[in-house]
């Protein structure tokens, strides 16, 4: 089965097209970065601009990646003949970013007669671990816990079986990725903030020398709405600690910022660990997979390491050129037999905060 994916959810415009659920024939993602770096983070109406602006040329160069030669200008109709399916993220993300990749979608299902597929951001950050030759088959593995943390997102899910999966742990407020980039427009490091973050704390050897609040909510808080206190975290707090912090120790040198991004990427690594490794505690998962964008991060994924090894389960993280929002994992997911299908994909609109295991 071959499906072209389609993805706008948020400000890389990208498309795809997978073979079996795991074959990768191309991929191609336009990143806004740079459009929104003078704004310190992603605003939505810029962003569904640019994805108006970019979603048709993405896709066909998606397409001759896949069927061309390497000599063709133009998508030959014929292409289409040996696409099966076309898959799109219908949720979570931006609205005004995800009706644009939906809208093309659908027009393209309609075009060509292919059935459309609506996809879960988050479940197909869960995907994207097995899109790569070395991964196992996920029939091998159920249930295994899956940690997506991005810009927009961390949650820890337990997958159970084909399609099936729930929230078992999230965040009560900011993500991960929205606590590095609040901490980078704190301390003027630029956008987006993870990565800069990532190579300072490198750079002084990922130490702590700071205590910053690790982000444990406390039991019966409304909010967590029945989930485990000890399997959630909260990182509005952190952000506001360092904020004090600066304010009363203002960097004096690149040594001493390099200090506290050290120390506040640590509090978020920890707070990350802790929560997989009491969820790997019991016993009870075959296996500790890991997507989104902030599992780029090198002290998260060297902790995580250590993580699953300590209870015994193999790891599985994306590889690096999926880990951030792409095209790849939403076809892949769909050619594995995810999303919705038939005449409710057609009738489907975009929804914001689709949490992963809904419809």
């Amino acid at each position: 089965m071959i499906v072209l994916g389609i993805e706008s959810s948020c400000d890389e415009t990208a498309a795809a097209v997978v073979a079996d659920g795991r074959s990768v024939l191309s991929t191609v993602i336009y990143s806004q970065g740079a459009l929104h770096q003078p704004y310190g983070g992603v605003v939505p109406e810029i962003a569904s601009r640019s994805h108006l602006e970019k979603i048709a040329g993405v896709i066909s160069t998606a397409m001759l990646q896949a069927f061309g030669s390497g000599t063709e200008t133009q998508v030959a109709p014929a292409w289409w003949e040996q696409v099966d399916a076309i898959a799109v993220t219908y949720g979570p993300g931006l609205a005004s970013s995800l009706i644009v990749g939906l809208s093309a979608a659908k027009g393209l299902a309609l075009r060509t007669g292919k059935p459309l597929i609506g996809i879960n951001h988050i479940e197909a950050h869960i995907h994207s671990v097995f899109l790569s030759p070395e991964a196992p088959a996920p029939a091998m593995l159920y249930p295994y816990v899956a940690l997506v943390v991005s810009g927009g997102h961390s949650s820890l899910i337990e997958v159970t079986a084909p399609r099936k999966c729930r929230v078992i742990g999230q965040t009560l407020d900011d993500a991960a990725g929205e606590a590095f980039d609040k901490a980078a427009r704190l301390l003027e490091l630029g956008y987006p903030g993870g990565p800069v973050i990532d190579k300072i704390a490198r750079g002084a050897g990922c130490c702590s020398t700071i205590d910053f609040p690790k982000g444990s909510p406390r039991a019966g808080n409304p909010i967590l709405g029945g989930l485990n206190p000890e399997l959630c975290v909260s990182f509005s707090g952190l952000k506001t600690a360092l904020m004090y912090y600066v304010r009363k120790n203002p960097p004096r040198d690149q040594a001493e910022v390099a200090a506290v991004v050290s120390s506040y990427q640590e509090a978020i690594v920890d707070a990350l660990a802790q929560r997989c490794a009491t969820a790997l505690a019991p016993g009870r998962y075959k296996a500790l997979a890991v997507g989104g964008g902030v599992s780029l991060n090198s002290r998260l994924r060297e902790r995580l390491t250590a993580v699953a090894a300590e209870a015994g389960v193999p790891i599985l993280l994306a590889q690096p050129r999926f880990c951030g929002d792409n095209a790849a994992m939403i076809a892949g997911l769909a050619g594995a037999g995810g999303g919705v299908t038939g005449a409710a994909a057609m009738e489907l609109d975009v929804v914001p905060s689709l949490v992963a295991g809904s419809v």
